[in-house]
């Protein structure tokens, strides 16, 4: 009897430890599910252009009212073709205007790279690029000489100051465009967002400027192609560039130009800040990658298209932490590459 009773008691054991290990990978396998990281892609319209957002979540959040409240907040400070933003109130003349803290970043984000590149990259040619037909309203006359040299007297960011959240402009008709920075800055937004939820994998793209942390869903680099110039508004790749935990800006001249519908001249939307006309130059586009901020990488591509090939280069020999992959057109109109030894 007393055989019988262990015989019975081990056979319960083994049953209740089966159950056990049992319930125990059960719980493992409905925790696993739980918790999987989920892959995100946030897509749609913005500032004028296109963005698209990857990240993983092991949290399974989607963000996408939170993206489009960042940019809801980006365009109320710093678009130009929102009557009612801060910039353009400033424009107007507004001097009760007090910026906010996004505003303030991109104002010494700005007032920096203008100092770096000697007044090549200045936001407040604003004016110019108004008159020539860039800006917020269309404009068909091409500006003559005369109306560039008076309009040339408004243009220096060292004729503008920030003091206590407000703009002080030597001249009134001064007019502030971020468009070649904010681009940039509201890839920030989103990527410190991101980082701020713990999320160490993602990539954030608007209008071809990015900001890229961690790896992809196949835990791989991000892979990033670069354009290669067309003026027939066509689509090719010219090269594949790897990005990790590093920002990226493409600026180019072959997209967005205007046509003298009487002499047929073509005109790019780049601003030469020195001579008041548009920037004619042997460089085609410009792509600055770096472990900075967005908007900075985006401002110095934006600044190499109107510095033209050679003073580009000689830049990027004092700024060793730039790496850069250039296009542009030798003597014979042929493309050419250039990479920076760090490329």
């Amino acid at each position: 009897m007393f055989y019988n009773v262990k015989i019975a008691y081990l056979k319960m054991l083994k049953f209740n430890t089966f159950q056990g290990l049992l319930l125990l990978l059960l719980f493992f396998c409905i925790s696993c599910t739980k918790t999987k990281p989920k892959q995100y892609h946030l897509e749609g319209n913005v500032f004028g252009t296109h963005f698209s957002i990857h990240y993983t979540d092991s949290k399974r959040r989607n963000f996408e009212r939170k993206f489009d409240s960042l940019f809801h907040l980006l365009n109320k400070s710093m678009s130009t073709y929102l009557p009612t933003s801060d910039i353009s109130r400033i424009n107007k003349g507004d001097s009760t205007v007090v910026v906010d803290a996004l505003f303030t970043e991109v104002f010494y984000k700005a007032d920096q790279i203008f100092k770096e590149t000697v007044g090549v990259f200045d936001p407040t040619i604003g004016v110019l690029v108004n008159a020539w037909g860039f800006g917020p309203e269309d404009v068909e006359e091409i500006p003559d000489s005369l109306e560039i040299k008076h309009l040339l007297g408004y243009v220096g960011f060292d004729k503008v100051q920030l003091v206590k959240g407000k703009i002080s402009k030597k001249h009134p008709q001064t007019y502030f465009d971020f468009n070649a920075i904010a681009k940039g800055y509201g890839v920030d937004l989103v990527g410190r967002f991101l980082e701020q939820q713990q999320i160490t994998n993602y990539l954030v793209e608007i209008g071809g400027e990015l900001r890229a942390r961690g790896l992809n869903a196949k835990e791989g680099v991000w892979k990033i192609g670069i354009e290669r110039p067309h003026f027939d508004h066509s689509r090719s790749i010219q090269k594949i560039v790897f990005l990790k935990n590093e920002s990226m800006a493409t600026s180019g001249n072959y997209r967005k130009f205007k046509i003298d519908v009487d002499t047929g001249e073509k005109y790019v939307h780049t601003i030469d800040t020195k001579t008041g006309y548009t920037a004619k130059r042997d460089l085609l586009s410009a792509t600055v990658i770096a472990p900075l901020d967005c908007a900075n990488v985006d401002g110095y591509a934006t600044a190499f298209m109107a510095m033209g090939f050679d003073k580009t280069k000689e830049f990027l020999t004092k700024h060793p932490n730039l790496k850069a992959f250039l296009i542009y057109a030798d003597d014979s109109g042929e493309l050419k590459e250039f990479f920076t030894a760090n490329f």
